[in-house]
């Protein structure tokens, strides 16, 4: 038994940033709270998400575990405002999940579980770190998608930057450190990452207060950060490209 009240905009949050990532998601649902992990199948980015029950309107459940379609979840969260209440509910019974918004119900069959493993998440020592400004940190991965596919991120310990470079243009968005929230940085870093699974992500963080990243020299990126009031955690991981990729 599963029955979940949420606003709108917390469901939008969590589909929004799974969908960068996979088309399907297991959600678990658990006594204290929602848990997910999910990897692409490329198995180039990955994203660990959980959310406390106090997130939520209403909380009843047992464990339950729901693998869900983004795209269907994205389809019926528009159809409602921030404000809006989304009802989830599954019956072991019936074997159904139905999804409310308004007049709205969408009743659908979950996926099979057992195609929807969630991975590992690597423990990672990354050297370099910086929090920024999530809307800062959404300009300008729209700005670089502008000339290229690939970013570079660059770090010292008195400015970040995110640089594109294309076959006739570029874009480089500088920040110094007194722009930023903080830098962690004893010695100079450059990694560069695909935008087509970073650019995706700007519609997250331009809602999200802070975005924490944390890379190396050719290391993954991570990147870090909070929502519903801290009730809610992201971490996403994404691989780096280097010269052997090309």
């Amino acid at each position: 038994m599963l029955n979940v009240t949420a606003r709108q905009e917390l469901m939008r949050t969590i589909v929004d940033t799974l969908g960068v990532v996979v088309e399907e998601a297991r959600l678990d649902f658990g006594k204290d709270g929602l848990s997910v992990r999910v990897v692409d199948p490329s198995h180039v980015a990955m994203i660990k998400m959980e959310v406390d029950s106090a997130a939520f309107e209403t909380w009843e459940i047992d464990e339950t575990q729901l693998g869900l379609e983004m795209r269907k979840l994205t389809g019926i969260l528009g159809q409602g405002g921030a404000g809006d209440m989304v009802e989830l509910a599954y019956n072991d019974e019936s074997g159904q999940a139905t999804i409310k918004i308004g007049r709205i119900d969408l009743n659908l069959r979950p996926l099979d579980n057992t195609t929807l493993n969630p991975p590992n998440v690597p423990s990672l020592e990354l050297p370099c770190g910086v929090t920024i400004a999530g809307s800062e940190l959404a300009k300008a991965l729209r700005a670089t998608k502008l000339v290229g596919d690939l970013v570079n991120l660059s770090l010292t310990k008195s400015a970040f930057a995110v640089n594109v470079k294309g076959p006739t243009d570029s874009v480089n968005v500088e920040f110094s450190k007194d722009e930023l929230v903080a830098i962690d940085c004893n010695e100079d870093a450059r990694s560069q990452y695909s935008l087509t699974y970073l650019t995706p992500m700007a519609k997250v963080f331009e809602k999200i207060e802070n975005v924490s990243l944390r890379f190396g020299e050719n290391f993954p990126l991570k990147l870090a950060f909070d929502f519903a009031d801290g009730a809610g955690t992201v971490e996403y991981f994404l691989a780096p490209r280097v010269e052997g990729d090309f």
